[in-house]
């Protein structure tokens, strides 16, 4: 294998420019070639491809984003499309390809898989709903991002005897908001898998009034039924809910910034154990991370469905909101 692609697709998360660069090093290594297919899908049906150089990946680790850009492409889910996709990627004598992204990104790879091209994935998502890894590239930049912005909002909160509803990112799984809510101190956390009714989270509150708390954190995953907003203005037609109510969304502030260590470390192993996947014959697996050892699994497996979280978390948060 002389020439590969890699790409990143659908949102962006902290440490996929540390993957990229990972990959392209580590072709260099090897004497493979590694184009770089901009705008994800909607690049590869263009034909935007781009050799990668050490020059290209040099002074990346520390950025945040992905210097390929990312989008989302409704043409590549059709048949057609893929067929298409296909065609561009032989055009340009590309014979494998590393997608790095969430489950959309991951299914597009499985489609090119089951048409005959060596395909490697790699998960990058920030909300961890991956199935089938330990945590996905900038889950923990998120996290960061998150904790910091509930120590800053807990400072104004409790010296005006407010409660905040911050809303975080998790359409589908309720990961940041759990865990946020264990580390920033919160008092409710209400996720697609276990969710607080408003009605629940009204008297959560009141009863934190009641007990003397200066100040109240609920943490709102965006996927939940109601809107953030809605629930904002129900809590503050309740009487006895005692705190003033603000609300923060923190939106897509989660997905910027520099990746953590944490997430160059895991980024780079990735990067790394993709291309030297794809070298050794693989097709159609995921990299993942078991416990401390960098694996492969099937691209299968890994979307079959939405990763649980541990039900553990939930009794901790539980506990620790007294």
């Amino acid at each position: 294998m002389k020439r590969i692609a890699v790409m990143t697709s659908g949102g962006d998360s902290p440490g996929m420019n540390a993957a990229i660069r990972a990959v392209v090093r580590t072709g260099l290594e090897y004497g493979v070639e590694v184009y770089g297919i901009r705008q994800g899908y909607s690049g590869m049906l263009a034909g935007d491809f781009n050799l990668l150089t050490s020059v290209e990946v040099s002074g990346i680790l520390q950025r945040g984003g992905t210097i390929l850009q990312t989008a989302r492409n409704d043409e590549f889910k059709t048949p057609a499309g893929q067929k298409k996709g296909l065609r561009r990627l032989n055009e340009q004598g590309i014979e494998g390809l590393v997608v790095i992204g969430g489950d959309g990104s991951l299914r597009g790879a499985l489609a090119l898989h089951k048409l005959g091209l060596p395909v490697i994935g790699v998960p990058g998502s920030i909300d961890n709903d991956i199935d089938g890894t330990n945590t996905s590239i900038g889950v923990d930049s998120a996290l960061n991002t998150i904790v910091e912005s509930l120590d800053r909002i807990r400072d104004t909160a409790s010296s005006h005897t407010r409660a905040f509803v911050i809303e975080v990112m998790g359409r589908n799984c309720g990961y940041l908001a759990i865990i946020s809510s264990i580390l920033g101190g919160a008092e409710i956390v209400s996720t697609p898998e276990r969710e607080m009714s408003m009605e629940e989270i009204a008297t959560s509150l009141a009863d934190a009034y009641v007990r003397g708390k200066s100040h109240a954190i609920a943490v709102i995953a965006e996927g939940v039924s109601y809107e953030t907003n809605d629930l904002v203005n129900f809590l503050k037609q309740k009487t006895d809910v005692g705190f003033d109510i603000r609300v923060t969304i923190l939106g897509h502030l989660q997905r910027g910034g520099s990746p953590s260590a944490f997430d160059r470390l895991l980024a780079t192993r990735m990067g790394v154990k993709a291309l030297e996947s794809l070298r050794a014959g693989e097709s159609g697996m995921m990299v993942a991370l078991n416990d401390r050892d960098m694996t492969t699994i099937p691209i299968e497996q890994a979307i079959k469905k939405t990763k649980e979280i541990n039900p553990s978390y939930y009794e901790l948060a539980r506990i620790l909101s007294r």
